[in-house]
């Protein structure tokens, strides 16, 4: 462990459970929310019952209330925040990190809304080009990484060296951490799986089986992939832990909320009620809009994604754009 203090911003349940992880790592961490009633419940009862009850924060985990005091003694700043708070969060640490050059790493998953720009986009727009910057990304779900269970992630930069120093950070005996130099790639997998995951919800909650289930999972990474390399990803980012792997995991298990938001839209027929039932960010809802306008301008077939875009805008009901997929003419798979 290289033991350097971290600054995790966003106290969900993905930044809470990296901060548990880096903690355990004996990294000094701080966990920021700008909510602060919920920091005031986890300094009282050293956990995030909110979000990840149960699960005990170490001692070198510090919930802060002053982001500033967080800021001053922080080596590396990671965020953890929605997508669509991604850019106004990035505007807020702007000065101190154009003084300061911390390395700057995120694990949040998306396009951002309204532009359709990957994330580092708008750390390049922010903080300029060369700015060192890595994303974490899966196939993790945060309860069983703060249980300790065992799992593997990916940590993508621009700089190799930043790359191995957050993965050596995050390594353990039951985290196994890959590095990648593919920041594109590992986003656009990040973002369009949630899409796909909702598109796999509907099939189970319409109950139409695992054949259903594995024809979705399939042709949706070849969407994936299509976008993917048209945005400057690499193939072998798609066909690995955060392209294949990650849109397994979310597909096919309930702790996904994309997919229990997709179970609830097949049982409700209602977008507000079934994001009432999830009762968290759903982030394939954005990410469906910015990568729907992305292949479009690109000029990529996204069959799936359009469909599953039609049914949050309300063009179509959930069981219409499954029959509307399956009308499709018959065509080579490759």
């Amino acid at each position: 462990m290289n033991g350097r203090r971290f600054l995790v911003i966003g106290a969900g349940a993905w930044g809470t459970a990296l901060a548990v992880l880096l903690a355990r790592n004996q990294c000094p961490t701080d966990l920021w929310s700008n909510d602060p009633a919920q920091i005031d419940q986890m300094l009282k009862t050293r956990q995030n019952t909110a979000f990840l009850p149960e699960i005990k924060f170490p001692e070198s985990l510090q919930p802060l209330a002053n982001l500033e005091i967080g800021l001053s003694q922080a080596d590396v700043i990671l965020i953890a925040v929605p997508s669509d708070a991604f850019r106004i969060v990035l505007t807020q640490l702007t000065p101190f990190l154009l003084q300061k050059k911390l390395p700057l790493a995120w694990a949040t998953k998306g396009l951002e809304h309204g532009s359709g720009l990957l994330l580092n986009q708008v750390v390049a727009q922010t903080l300029g080009e060369n700015y060192p910057v890595a994303v974490i990304s899966g196939p993790t779900f945060a309860a069983e990484v703060a249980k300790g269970l065992p799992a593997a992630m990916t940590v993508a930069a621009n700089d190799a060296e930043n790359a191995r120093n957050i993965a050596e950070s995050l390594h353990n005996s039951s985290c196994r951490v890959y590095t990648s130099h593919d920041v594109i790639g590992v986003q656009v997998g990040g973002a369009a799986k949630n899409i796909i995951a909702i598109a796999a919800g509907i099939a189970d909650g319409l109950g139409f089986g695992a054949n259903t289930r594995a024809a979705l999972i399939t042709r949706g990474l070849t969407e994936i992939v299509r976008l993917g390399l048209a945005m400057g990803g690499q193939l072998e980012t798609f066909m690995g832990l955060t392209g294949l792997g990650d849109l397994i995991l979310t597909c096919t298990d309930n702790q996904s909320r994309n997919r229990r938001f997709g179970y609830a839209l097949a049982q409700y027929n209602n977008v507000e009620q079934a994001r009432n039932a999830v009762a968290q960010t759903v982030e394939g809802i954005f990410a469906a809009e910015e990568v729907v306008k992305v292949s479009q301008q690109l000029g990529i077939e996204m069959p799936i994604t359009t469909q599953v875009h039609a049914v949050l805008q309300g063009h179509c009901t959930p069981k219409e754009t499954v029959f509307n997929l399956l009308s499709r003419e018959p065509k080579a798979e490759h």
